[in-house]
């Protein structure tokens, strides 16, 4: 296959992967941690009126979909990618930052967790799965 298009394949598939698996963790993550009682998790309008509920451990399934779905993405994109793996990696993960940057403005989340999630969520992880894609290369 065209390096080019392995390339282009690598993108897209990343960041479509990536996507998937951070909203199953979403869709999930009511079943592992509960949300708090009285939330309204079905509506923009609903989350950003019940976010005031949320305790810590209700940020630990967006902080792990966040994380999860960014590596996954990176690690696809990297281990298609026909060369300079490390880059596309990184690249996934400044895509899903601008994601979690846009979340930041649209969701009244506490500061701890903004800094948290944009922190270690998406650059670390696309870097982690560009190493784990080029070890042993």
């Amino acid at each position: 296959m065209n390096s080019t298009l392995r390339n282009i394949l690598a993108v897209i598939l990343g960041l479509v992967i990536g996507s998937i698996v951070n909203g199953a963790i979403i869709q999930i993550s009511g079943s592992i941690i509960p949300p708090p009682e009285g939330a309204d998790l079905k509506t923009m309008e609903g989350l950003k009126a019940s976010m005031h509920l949320f305790t810590p451990i209700n940020f630990l399934m967006p902080w792990l979909a966040h994380a999860l779905g960014t590596f996954i993405g990176a690690l696809v994109a990297a281990l298609i990618a026909a060369n300079n793996k490390m880059r596309f990696a990184i690249a996934i993960g400044c895509v899903f930052l601008i994601g979690g940057i846009m979340a930041v403005y649209m969701l009244p989340a506490p500061m701890w967790f903004n800094i948290v999630d944009l922190a270690l969520a998406y650059i670390p992880m696309g870097w982690l799965a560009g190493k784990m894609a080029t070890r042993n290369r």
